[in-house]
Parts: structure tokens; C-alpha cells; sequence
């Protein structure tokens, strides 16, 4: 057939300006998504190392000015018959972590909750100023103990919080404390290390207090009030624990690491 004289014959024409849209678009959403990618990055280098060094730091100065108050020039640990361990190499130490996932570092470790306030001694201050130094030679820990266990105002400092209601170093009850497992100074890593037969000591200003590891209960549960009562047994695991009074020392903090979902209970008992 011929095309009829004067019929327009369609051409179709490609519209440069939506290609180059589309590029734009493209391009622009590759920006959001490098630029969102720095922004978490930074933040995970900041939780999991910046916080570190500022709680470090914080920490020993603290422990520092404690015990140049305290006239403290050397405090070794007395001999328990050689029970306690060589301290970690610095490599494998309480050091800032290196690596985890986002997610899983901005949980942070929590204190177990609920505690309620005993009959036994305490330290007799809500102040968040720190009042004794805790040492554990196996972990190579030195760290400042301070009223309360708020993480602004203590765990996110890098000490170690002793719970509110519960004894006082070397009395007579429950020394029950809590740290971080990780960040902020994260004092209570390597907690999952310690055996029976450690030694850990507690500075004050009028002397020093030793305990020997005893029991470790490695998992339960946050809401597990009963390790830290005056006499410590698991609410959850009622075969954790002690049935008789005496002066113990606890320790809690967060497992697994970085995870908050369950709590590790080490107890320790006074020996001088």
C-alpha cells in the first residue's frame, strides 16, 4: 500500500530529560545511602570506643584521687596460699572491645533490677561519688566503687555500682555490685573468667577487705532479685546460693556479651 499524499508519518522521539531524572534520582539515593552508612559506622566507633576510653579514663583517675586521699602508696593483696592468679596480659585484659554489631552494642549491660533494700549494713549515701577501689588480680581490674547503680551517673563512668539496701564492704550481709560487660569502660568483661579460689580485694578509707571467689552462677534471669538479698541464692535457679549468714561479696553483670538478656552472678566469700 502507499502512504497517501500529505499523511504524516509518527516519529517517536526519546526524552533525554527523563533519562537524566532517573540518574539523578539514582544518584542522589546512593548519597543518602553512603552518608547513613558513615553515620552508623561512627556511631558504633563512638559506643564501642570512644566510651571506653573516656570511662577508662574517668575511672582511673578516680581510683587515683581515692587513694591519694587515702595516703595508699602500695596495696597488695595478702597471702591466701596462692589462690589467686597472674594478672592477664594486657592483650587479653579489660580492654575496649574491637567489634560488634550495632544492634547489639546499643543494648548495653544492665544491673539486675529489682533489688530491694535488706536489713544489713550499708554504705549510707545516695551519692554517686565513688568510696572504694575493687582489685581482681586474675582479671588485672582496678576500678573505683561508687554509691548506686544509675548508669549515667556511675556505670556509663566506668565504676563498678554497689546496689542500694545491700551491706557495705566487709560487714556482715550481701556486698553486692554491678558493672558494664561492655562499653563505657566495661569493667565486668571478662568476668566469665574467674574461678573458685580468686581473690578479689575492696579498698576503703579505713582498710582493705579480701573475699575468695566461691560460687558463680554463669546465667539467670534480669528480674533475679534473690542474689543479691543479705543471704544470696537464686530466685530462678534455687541451686545457686547460700543458706546461712555470713559476708559476702557479689558481683553481676550483663551475659552474653553485648547482650542484656540475662545477668552473670559471681559470690565471694570474706576471708580478711
Amino acid at each position: 500500500m502507499r502512504a497517501r499524499v500529505g499523511q504524516r508519518v509518527p516519529v517517536v522521539v526519546q526524552s533525554r530529560g527523563r533519562r537524566r531524572t532517573g540518574a539523578r534520582v539514582l544518584w542522589v539515593a546512593a548519597e543518602a545511602f553512603v552518608t547513613c552508612g558513615v553515620v552508623v559506622l561512627l556511631l558504633v566507633v563512638h559506643q564501642l570506643w570512644w566510651t571506653n576510653q573516656q570511662a577508662l579514663a574517668d575511672a582511673r583517675r578516680e581510683v587515683a584521687v581515692l587513694e591519694r586521699e587515702w595516703g595508699v602508696v602500695d596495696d597488695p593483696l595478702p597471702d591466701l596460699g596462692g589462690v589467686s592468679a597472674p594478672p592477664l596480659s594486657p592483650s587479653s585484659g579489660a580492654s575496649p572491645s574491637s567489634a560488634a554489631s550495632p544492634s547489639s552494642a546499643a543494648s548495653g549491660p544492665l544491673p539486675v533490677s529489682g533489688a530491694r533494700p535488706s536489713s544489713s549494713p550499708a554504705t549510707s549515701s545516695s551519692s554517686s561519688d565513688a568510696f572504694a577501689v575493687l582489685r581482681i588480680p586474675r582479671l588485672g581490674l582496678t576500678v573505683p566503687v561508687a554509691h548506686g547503680v544509675s548508669k549515667r551517673s556511675v556505670l556509663d563512668r566506668g565504676y563498678v555500682g554497689h546496689y542500694p539496701g545491700t551491706a557495705g564492704p566487709g560487714r556482715p550481709g550481701n556486698f553486692a555490685l554491678a558493672g558494664h560487660r561492655n562499653t563505657h569502660g566495661e569493667p565486668f568483661r571478662y568476668l566469665n573468667r574467674l574461678a573458685a579460689g580468686d581473690v578479689i580485694s575492696v579498698r576503703t578509707r579505713s582498710g582493705t577487705y579480701t573475699y575468695r571467689v566461691d560460687q558463680i552462677l554463669p546465667r539467670t534471669a534480669p528480674h533475679d532479685v534473690g542474689v543479691v538479698r543479705p543471704v544470696p541464692r537464686s530466685l530462678v535457679k534455687p541451686s545457686y546460693g547460700y543458706d546461712a549468714p555470713g559476708a559476702y561479696l557479689t558481683l553481676t553483670t550483663c551475659t552474653p556479651e553485648f547482650s542484656s538478656a540475662y545477668r552473670l552472678v559471681v559470690w565471694a566469700k570474706l576471708v580478711g
